[in-house]
């Protein structure tokens, strides 16, 4: 069966073998290093995915939203981290999943400690969240008199317990080498280090929680850490490749679009993918080039990499402008697929809402669009 042959509209391939090697890679990387693994699955977003996840030991994970925490726990999920401040405004929604599962929550005010201690109906486990250097959300390292407000709020709640100290260092995104990463992830756990060791007498089984997919993928000390939390890994994309986080052979999702129109002239192919399903993330490539994705030739049971990157340089609503060499254009035809690897696959993946593996099976999506294929 050749899939290639069911698409008719750019449609999200998975390549099965390849999400399933990062997925292994790093449950063994967690376990070599002693390391609890609650990996986000705000990427994936997908239940059957997860049970991949779930047939190699992970029973623990993090989303981005209540929603995304209902739908996993209807799933079987019993242990779940919401990284992402309370919203003080889904408090029904706080209460309905905090009185079947294990939930673990973010805070950064004892005004929202205060909330939760007050409306809670089921015991939570509560995570402060910190900023070490990505200047989003968290409090600062040095902010210790509302940590100890926070904590004296914790400990006079029969229904909170304080779980530990968490950040995210998506500063690493923006580092220009490996080197700075490593430099980053160093800073955080130095800070984060400080932290549990003022409030280990108090809170004796406090944890260290981190989570930057770059981070956990290039690393190898971690100590002082407890946990980690990377999401991105699980399909890398170009993004990963530019940071030196994987390779592109790692990349285990492309879009596959149509291409609708040729200007030779211009060693462009218009593609039907635009930025409703790749988003408009991007990266200025070595030679100067914006990059919206990278080009691979699709093949029956997956995709190869040419060896001239061949990047999207252009994009609108529903247009992809491929520039490519002459050898491309010569071989590529109107109503031929190509593969476009992503910048940012989350991004891509909650836009497109679904996958479609080589061997033919439509892979669920937390909003999964009902006509997928168009068929």
């Amino acid at each position: 069966m050749n899939v290639l042959n069911s698409i008719k509209r750019p449609t999200l391939l998975l390549d099965r073998r390849k999400c399933l090697n990062n997925i292994e890679k790093m449950v063994k990387k967690a376990a070599d290093h002693g390391l609890r693994f609650r990996p986000h699955f705000k990427t994936h977003q997908s239940v059957e995915i997860g049970r991949w996840f779930n047939d190699l030991g992970v029973r623990s994970i993090t989303v981005s939203s209540l929603s995304m925490a209902e739908y996993f726990a209807r799933a079987g999920w019993q242990d779940i981290t919401v990284a992402f401040p309370v919203n003080v405004r889904e408090m029904d929604a706080i209460n309905r999943l905090a009185g079947r599962i294990q939930l673990n929550l973010l805070v950064e005010s004892s005004q929202v400690t205060d909330f939760l201690a007050a409306k809670l109906n089921s015991k939570v486990n509560l995570f402060i969240k910190i900023d070490t250097g990505l200047h989003r959300t968290g409090l600062e390292p040095a902010a210790t008199d509302e940590v100890d407000r926070i904590l004296d709020v914790v400990q006079k709640s029969p229904l909170l317990s304080f779980s530990g100290f968490l950040t995210h260092s998506g500063h690493t995104y923006r580092a220009k080498s490996v080197a700075e990463i490593k430099d980053i992830h160093t800073d955080a756990v130095r800070q984060l280090s400080a932290l549990k060791e003022k409030y280990r007498a108090r809170f004796p089984h406090l944890i260290v929680s981190i989570g930057d997919t770059p981070s956990c993928s290039l690393v190898d000390d971690f100590s002082s850490v407890d946990e980690i939390r990377p999401g991105n890994f699980v399909f890398y994309d170009v993004m990963q490749w530019q940071l030196g986080s994987c390779t592109l052979d790692q990349v285990a999702v492309a879009l596959a679009c149509p291409v609708v129109a040729k200007h030779e002239q211009r060693g462009e192919l218009v593609l039907y993918g635009g930025a409703i399903h790749l988003s408009k993330e991007r990266l200025i490539l070595q030679d100067g080039r914006i990059c919206y994705g990278v080009m691979v030739e699709l093949k029956e049971d997956g995709w190869e990499i040419p060896s001239k990157i061949q990047p999207l340089t252009g994009l609108s609503q529903e247009h992809g402008i491929l520039n490519v060499d002459k050898e491309s254009m010569q071989k590529i035809a109107v109503g031929d697929l190509v593969g476009i690897l992503p910048v940012h696959s989350c991004l891509t993946a909650h836009l497109m809402k679904g996958y479609l593996t080589f061997d033919g099976q439509t892979i669920d999506h937390l909003n999964a669009r009902t006509n997928f294929l168009q068929t």
